[in-house]
Order: C-alpha cells, then sequence, then structure tokens
C-alpha cells in the first residue's frame, strides 16, 4: 500500500519519532490489533463492492437506497449523486464516470 508514498514504505527514518507518541500508541501500533482492523476493513470493503481508493457510499436513511461514488469526486459529481437519491428516481443508475470523461466539443 505505501510503496509509493516519498519514503517508499518505509516509514520514519531511523531516530526521528513522531510527535507526541506516547508508549500506549508505541505499544498499539505494535500489536496485531492495527493489522487486524485494516484486514476486517478490507474485507468489509471487498464484499461490498468497493474497488478503489478514495471511495464515497452515499446513503439514504428514508429509502435504503445508496450511490457508490469510487476514486476522487469532484463537487458536481457529488451533489448530483445527491440529488438522485434524494429525487428517489428508481430509472437513475449510478455510474463512477465523470461528465468530463467524456469526449465533447469542450477543451480540456
Amino acid at each position: 500500500v505505501y510503496a509509493h508514498t516519498r519514503s517508499d514504505g518505509q516509514g520514519l527514518p531511523e531516530g526521528l519519532r513522531y510527535p507526541d507518541l506516547t508508549p500506549a500508541i508505541e505499544q498499539c501500533i505494535a500489536s496485531e490489533r492495527p493489522d487486524a482492523a485494516i484486514r476486517t476493513q478490507t474485507a468489509e470493503a471487498t464484499h461490498s463492492g468497493v474497488t478503489a481508493t478514495p471511495s464515497l457510499r452515499l446513503h439514504d436513511r428514508e429509502t435504503g437506497k445508496a450511490v457508490l461514488l469510487q476514486g476522487p469526486i469532484e463537487g458536481d459529481a457529488l451533489l448530483s449523486a445527491m440529488d438522485m437519491l434524494a429525487a428517489g428516481d428508481p430509472a437513475a443508475t449510478p455510474t463512477s464516470e465523470m461528465p468530463a470523461d467524456v469526449v465533447g466539443d469542450m477543451p480540456r
């Protein structure tokens, strides 16, 4: 996951510490607990259809409908997805395609 970070996944250089890192936090990080939580969340996300990060699931509590938006989402696309859920339009189908993905006569 962190292979393409600036530190190539190696963490902090030797001798450098995160600010305010307490012994309790160090013990938690060194334990199996964070890895177990990450594995559980990864399995849940995969099971629910998440295939990209970042991802955002909008859930309408009144209707029970949900829309999964994957990848970076522009503000207009987020507002459109919210409008789609609020309208309760059964014909509306969620898509991850952005309006700018469609080649048209608009300059880029």
